[in-house]
């Protein structure tokens, strides 16, 4: 295993979803190894153009929060595969998620259970952010942070003997 150890600052006028596949793109290549296939993946969650943070503090997740309470937004989680040879494949899981209208209530709960830290837009679907959660159109996976679906095309394509 290794931790890819880069900027993930995104670029000024950088889109969501070209944030996202650049930074699979770059940790794959952080850690690339000639002897081995390396798959890196990263997952963004966008409100419109603006990408959101992985929350680092409260304060920060409740920003996050907040804003997508009662409205939908885009989880991009984008997946790179990357053969010993130097071969890139890439593939990218866009799923629409809609949080319900949420109380003070529910944002402060959801905050103390410390689900949010380190996570795009500040929340974890497979956590107690699943009752904040209306709908999801697209890879429960992919919101989650690795998508399978996509994960396994590349690992097919790349000649890996899957099921």
């Amino acid at each position: 295993m290794c931790a890819a150890d880069i900027d993930e600052t995104p670029r000024n006028g950088e889109r969501p979803r070209d944030y996202a596949v650049r930074m699979a793109r770059e940790k794959a290549a952080a850690c690339a190894d000639p002897a081995r296939y390396v798959l890196a993946g990263d997952t963004v969650v966008a409100a419109g153009l603006r990408i959101l943070p992985k929350a680092e503090t409260k304060a920060e997740a409740r920003r996050c929060i907040e804003l997508l309470g009662g409205r939908r937004h885009r989880a991009l989680s984008a997946v790179a595969l990357l053969h010993p040879d130097g071969t890139r494949r890439e593939r990218l899981s866009e799923t629409i998620v809609r949080f319900k209208r949420l109380s003070h209530q529910e944002i402060e709960a959801y905050l103390a259970s410390g689900e949010w830290r380190g996570k795009a837009g500040g929340y974890a679907i497979q956590g107690s952010a699943e009752g904040l959660i209306a709908s999801i159109q697209g890879s429960y996976s992919g919101v989650v942070g690795l998508p399978l679906f996509e994960t396994r095309a590349l690992l097919k394509a790349a000649g890996f003997p899957l099921g």
